[in-house]
């Protein structure tokens, strides 16, 4: 983990109350797809916690959605604003363990940590398959920037705006693939677990006091007890997850 000072190269919006913003920075601390970042914001007490779409030598792309007062502040950002952010928290994704042909499974801003995923499979020669799950056509984005990769890419809406109507459950039922990967609500991992066909990687999204793991305030329950989803997450194997359904 590194503290550091980042400045705001781009912000921009690239769907319904989604931004894209790229921040020139030291990116030495993030070492896989997954990790997030804890932006601290003038006049609120909490960082927000945001996962990591992309990031080369020299720079960090993440994708956020406007909630709240904090997010909403983010928005209305533009180049030369400066950022103090923790850089490289949580575990992230193990590609070791894609086989050939991996699933990746995003919902909502959910999606955005699998883009580097993505493009790390595609580097180490492996084909996914991605599977994007938003409420309406307002909500799509980086369907094509997945395209780019070489991946096969499905999306499927709530309301049946734009492609397929229906969950990601109705999509992913028909596909074949060697592992999966996912990032998205609760409970979409809870209907994804009772279909998946091999074993995974959930990247849970949560609320976060200290994002490193001192005070406890976020977890999920496993096999082995209490893991905190800032420090031994987001990225937890899906044999281990205890579901409380």
């Amino acid at each position: 983990m590194k503290q550091s000072v980042y400045e705001v190269l781009s912000n921009e919006k690239i769907a319904k109350d989604v931004f894209k913003m790229i921040l020139i920075g030291d990116t030495d601390a993030i070492t896989a797809p997954g990790q997030f970042i804890n932006i601290k914001i003038d006049g609120y007490f909490l960082r927000r916690p945001i996962s990591v779409c992309d990031w080369d030598d020299k720079s960090i792309t993440i994708i956020y959605k406007v909630v709240g007062a904090g997010t909403s502040v983010m928005s209305k950002m533009a180049k030369g604003d400066t950022l103090d952010i923790l850089v490289g928290l949580g575990n992230g994704y193990n590609t070791s363990k894609s086989g050939a042909d991996p699933l990746l499974v995003g919902g909502g801003v959910g999606v955005p940590p699998l883009y580097g995923l993505c493009k790390r499979l595609v580097a180490e020669g492996k084909k996914p398959t991605v599977v994007l799950g938003f409420n309406s056509a307002d909500d799509v984005f980086y369907e094509d920037e997945f395209k780019a990769l070489g991946a096969d890419v499905y999306v499927a809406t709530a309301d049946g705006s734009y492609g397929e109507k229906g969950f990601v459950i109705s999509v992913i039922s028909r596909l074949d693939y060697s592992f999966f990967y996912t990032c998205g609500p609760e409970p979409m991992f809870r209907a994804m677990a009772k279909v998946m066909k091999t074993d995974g990687q959930y990247s849970f999204e949560e609320r976060m006091g200290c994002g490193f793991g001192a005070c406890m305030g976020c977890s999920c329950k496993t096999l082995t007890g209490n893991k905190r989803i800032c420090r031994e997450g987001p990225v937890m194997e899906s044999g281990e997850i205890i579901w409380n359904d």
